[in-house]
């Protein structure tokens, strides 16, 4: 398969990269790191990033804006995205070929060739095995991009979806380009006073059910009066992953047209409920975006009886 990919890349002057909408640095890692993979190995092809650009992650790189392209005769190589709808930035159905390299639960097939493994931590990690298996040429920018995409989707390598290839594939990278990657954790951990704060309001304002379901519902009041966005909710809810009696956290914020939703869980599987209102994602960690917050009651619901039949302390 990798083999596959590196031909079409050869094959094609014009290669745009897409990720998912409301993008990690997983997505922007992969798929901007990738577009410099290209670009140093290819340096005469034309290569964008594209989707909407993440202000929080600016540290990762920026995203271009898609000029007028031949469509009939380029490349989409779509990375961190198991479904159509989550698509960011572009319409794939107008290129000539459709590439997917991901790492969540299938969910539906759009790409002519599909790159697909659920056991792999993340899609950063799926691209430095495509460099390696392709001898690509790397450097230590390219590198710091894929790393960290790998780092923030394993939590410092601290979930189930770390494996002995994500060590070794890691291992690899920092090896081939001297990486100094005890220097990159500033940019991805560190946190704003207004963070922090937040962070306080969470923790006595958010719900407990008798199930084990905590959850905090952000309305669009709130995050204007703690000065913080929709996004930073999400950015915090590992702080609250591993604390006992809860099993599954729920964080909605109000987001202009959705409610936007990050959902963890230390057991019970949540990524089917989270399809169910315009999301999905990995068994332990997922995302929705229902449209109001009456859905948003709905899906907590959903949620307290998955606590509730999942038993356990």
């Amino acid at each position: 398969m990798y083999k596959k990919i590196a031909k079409e890349i050869k094959k094609h002057s014009i290669i745009v990269i897409a990720r998912h909408i409301g993008p990690d640095p997983d997505a922007l890692g992969s798929s901007i790191g990738l577009k410099e993979l290209i670009l140093y190995n290819f340096p005469k092809k034309q290569v964008y990033a594209v989707g909407a650009p993440a202000s929080r992650f600016k540290y990762l790189g920026n995203v271009d804006k898609l000029p007028e392209i031949e469509y009939d005769k380029a490349l989409l190589i779509v990375t961190d995205t198991p479904d159509i709808k989550r698509i960011d930035g572009v319409d794939y159905s107008k290129f000539a070929k459709v590439i997917k390299i991901d790492h969540h639960p299938f969910v539906e097939k759009f790409a002519d060739i599909e790159l697909i493994d659920d056991k792999a931590s993340s899609a950063s990690q799926l691209v430095i095995e495509l460099a390696k298996k392709n001898h690509y040429k790397l450097n230590e920018d390219i590198a710091s991009k894929l790393y960290l995409g790998v780092v923030a989707d394993t939590n410092r390598f601290l979930y189930e979806y770390t494996t002995y290839k994500t060590l070794e594939l890691v291992a690899w990278l920092i090896k081939k380009t001297n990486l100094k990657f005890t220097s990159l954790y500033d940019n991805l951990y560190t946190k704003s006073l207004k963070e922090v704060i937040f962070s306080g309001f969470i923790s006595l304002n958010m719900h407990i059910t008798n199930n084990g379901l905590a959850y905090i519902k952000l309305t669009d009041d709130i995050l204007k009066k703690y000065e913080v966005d929709s996004s930073t909710a999400g950015n915090l809810i590992e702080n609250y992953n591993n604390v006992d009696k809860i099993k599954v956290v729920a964080f909605c914020s109000e987001d202009k047209d959705y409610i936007k939703c990050s959902i963890r869980s230390k057991g019970p599987i949540i990524n089917e409920i989270a399809s169910h209102y315009n999301g999905g994602g990995h068994i332990y960690a997922s995302g929705a975006r229902p449209k109001t917050f009456s859905d948003v009651d709905k899906m907590l619901e959903e949620l307290d009886k998955l606590c509730q039949d999942f038993g356990g302390d």
